[in-house]
């Protein structure tokens, strides 16, 4: 039985995807690393797929389907996972080989000691940004305990704009299912329905802090690329009101896990309200008022909690001049946590 299925979604990935397979080969045997060719045409990656099967069977596997985007690839890779724990990593991503071997030897204990089953391993990311000096690391050290089993009463408050990452986690692969995880076609940044539609199933976390996962930022096609999320704020908004959605966060019992999901919807509101203000575009301006309003109907109370919080109001200062100081103080959160 493999420990852990990691799914590696690749689109015309050729330049990049190597050192992202070559890093994950470090787990060794107790790792099935699936290759999820979504499409490509424009280059080698379904050839550098099936190569990585050939030199490494058992371990890595090719997986070949028409384009359907990312969320659709790692929905792909979910389905064909055998591990009992699965994760996504980006194919321009790669991870730490010391913090890998770590993960995967607590990952063991779980499956064959621990008489817990455990949901939710959490561990820390690096923005490795092109051209920084100094890569910021997002770290949950003053929300979560490290090295001990918790639940969501144990968790302490996020900040605003801390949140958990698809990044971050690594799920126990059956609850991904059981739960009903569905991702939709040609859609981007569906990672953070990735993350935050099983939280209601989660009842075990594990956080382990150390610098895992380490986060590509620096070539101007990414989907994170501050224009390309402009162009693109369409599917972001998309994804939020799929987020919007999923659940009315005051019906989750759970007080801690309630407050988190909240923020976590807050953090999308305030993400499409900002690319809208960033665009300057009337047509986008409207958008980021129909969202509010499309909240407004459907949850009124956690539009008001939203609207009326402080990040609600700092997206929502009318004229223009509103709009700059909207602006200048995404510009401040967006130096201090390195994104982007």
């Amino acid at each position: 039985m493999k420990i852990l299925s990691i799914a590696v979604p690749c689109y015309n990935s050729a330049k990049y995807m190597r050192k992202c397979i070559d890093s994950l080969l470090k787990g060794g045997e107790d790792v099935e690393i699936l290759i999820v060719n979504d499409g490509s045409f424009k280059d080698n990656t379904a050839e550098i797929a099936d190569e990585y099967e050939t030199k490494y069977p058992g371990i890595c596997r090719a997986l070949h389907k028409e384009n359907g985007g990312h969320g659709d690839a790692v929905y792909e890779g979910l389905k064909a996972a055998t591990g009992e724990f699965f994760k996504v990593v980006d194919s321009d991503d790669w991870v730490d080989e010391k913090s890998y071997a770590l993960i995967l030897e607590k990952l063991r204990y779980f499956i064959n000691e621990s008489d817990t089953e455990l949901d939710l391993l959490i561990s820390n990311f690096v923005y490795e940004k092109e051209g920084a000096q100094h890569k910021k690391v997002m770290n949950y050290r003053r929300v979560l305990e490290k090295d001990r089993i918790l639940t969501w009463d144990d968790i302490g408050t996020f900040l605003p704009g801390q949140y958990i990452l698809m990044h971050s986690v690594i799920y126990r692969r059956k609850m991904l299912i059981e739960c009903g995880l569905w991702l939709p076609k040609h859609t981007f940044y569906v990672d953070n329905i990735f993350v935050y539609y099983p939280l209601p199933y989660v009842r075990t976390l594990y956080y382990m802090d150390l610098n895992f996962y380490r986060y590509f930022i620096g070539r101007d096609d990414q989907s994170v690329n501050e224009e390309v999320m402009i162009g693109r704020i369409d599917q972001q908004i998309k994804v939020t009101k799929l987020m919007l959605d999923a659940y009315n966060p005051y019906k989750i019992e759970n007080h801690k896990l309630r407050k988190y999901m909240v923020l976590y919807l807050e953090i999308m509101m305030v993400i499409c309200s900002i690319l809208a203000i960033k665009s300057e575009d009337k047509d986008n301006l409207i958008k980021k008022k129909e969202l509010w309003r499309y909240l407004r109907r459907s949850n009124i109370r956690l539009f008001l909690r939203l609207r009326w919080g402080f990040l609600g109001q700092g997206v929502n200062i009318p004229f223009k001049l509103g709009r700059k100081f909207s602006v200048l103080c995404y510009k401040i959160t967006q130096k201090f946590y390195g994104f982007n």
